[in-house]
Order: structure tokens, then C-alpha cells, then sequence
């Protein structure tokens, strides 16, 4: 059986949401910071969530692509959340992973493995004739994945964006979103990793470095 799995990024001047963090206040070593990320792990602790993964014969060429747009994205939105998707995809492909994405042409005919939906759902309201069942009636926390999996792989990943992401806020939270949707679903909140792309009280990580390339190199060894 197929389960879905969510991972929310938090507004944090909206309504509770469900908690997708892990707290700690100390650096973490790269073992305890891989698993917190990787299956919700707190340190020290055991795995609170399955490790899940994309399957071997789809991680030379994952596709990753805009579905849906909603019309009340401005042109100048639009053309940030493009540039935003190109230079997440080049990042990840370039920290040395035995993964490499690429984006999905709107002329392609199948779907992408990781489809993306900017709608017109304000931050904190319920989404509603999106299109995509697995979305209808769930909070919209300014951007969240849904993952697909069967045991332990993944075989289908949904993110939802808000139109009113903050312009300086795009290029952070799409890149967190498609590294989450590798399976690396967990945040982590603490002052420690405020630059970090997993950081759950920023919006300000745009590129993979330290132990953030680390987590996706040992999530996905380079063959």
C-alpha cells in the first residue's frame, strides 16, 4: 500500500500547524544531523518516521516542473519562481549526490515525478479546487511537499506554493521544498542552523553547503 507523507513549511504569523520540526540547540555531529533530517530522529533518539527514498532507475534524470500556476501570479512572479526552480535543481545536481534532478519542459507530456502547484490559497487557509485531490481541504502553511511512497520508495512527490510568498522568501522555499521532496522531509529549529535549507525559522538558505550537501551525498551516495 501507498502512503503519503507531508512536510510543511510553517508561516509563522499563521494558525497552528501540524509540527514538522525537531528542536535542539546544540551542532549537531553529521550522523545525528542526517538522521534528524532523513527520519525525524532527535538526537540521541530513535526514528520517528521511515526513511524513504527515490528508486535507482529514477535518479539519473528525476523531473521536476511547474503543473499549475494559478493566473493571480504576476509576471514578475512568475519569472522569480522559473529562475528560483532552475537554480534549486543546479544546486542539488551539484553537491555531489548520486542524484541528478532536471526540470520538466511545460510542453512535456507526462507529468513530472515532482510536480509543482503555485495557487492562489492565501497562507493558513484550506486549499481548496486545486485540481489535486491530495491537496483539497489541507491548510496551505506558505509551502508544503507531499511525498508518495510504498514501503520504502518514493513514486510520486506534490509541493504547494502560496502566491503570497514573500518575493525575498521564493528562491529558499522552493529550493527546501524540492530537497524535501527527496525525502529529506524533517525541519530542524534551532539558532544553530538559521542559515541551513532544513532551518524551520528561516527562509533564507538558497544554497546546500556544510551538512545540508552532506545530508543529501548520504541520502543518495554518488555511485
Amino acid at each position: 500500500m501507498r502512503h503519503w507523507l507531508a512536510a510543511i513549511l510553517v508561516c509563522l504569523t499563521c494558525p497552528a500547524a501540524a509540527q514538522e520540526f525537531i528542536q535542539t540547540d546544540a551542532l549537531l555531529s553529521d550522523d545525528a544531523f542526517y538522521r534528524l533530517v532523513a527520519c525525524a530522529a532527535p538526537p540521541g533518539a530513535d526514528c520517528s518516521k521511515p526513511m524513504i527514498y527515490w528508486p535507482q532507475e529514477k535518479r539519473s534524470a528525476l523531473r521536476v516542473g511547474f503543473v499549475t500556476k494559478t493566473p493571480a501570479l504576476a509576471p514578475w512572479q512568475e519569472r522569480i519562481y522559473t529562475r528560483a526552480l532552475i537554480e534549486a535543481v543546479a544546486e542539488i545536481n551539484k553537491v555531489g549526490g548520486g542524484i541528478q534532478l532536471q526540470v520538466a519542459a511545460p510542453s512535456d507530456d507526462s507529468a513530472p515525478d515532482i510536480a509543482m502547484h503555485v495557487l492562489d490559497t492565501r497562507p493558513g487557509e484550506v486549499m481548496e479546487n486545486t485540481g489535486v485531490p491530495v491537496l483539497e481541504g489541507r491548510v496551505l502553511s506558505l509551502g508544503q511537499v507531499m511525498v508518495r511512497a510504498r514501503n520504502s520508495w518514493i513514486d510520486q512527490a506534490v509541493i504547494s506554493m502560496s502566491v503570497d510568498t514573500p518575493r525575498r522568501a521564493i528562491a529558499s522555499v522552493v529550493l527546501e521544498e524540492v530537497v524535501q521532496a527527496l525525502g529529506l522531509m524533517t525541519d530542524i529549529r534551532s539558532p544553530v542552523y538559521r542559515r541551513s535549507v532544513f532551518s524551520e525559522d528561516s527562509n533564507s538558505g538558497t544554497r546546500l553547503r556544510g551538512q545540508d550537501a552532506m545530508a543529501i551525498r548520504r541520502h543518495y551516495p554518488p555511485t
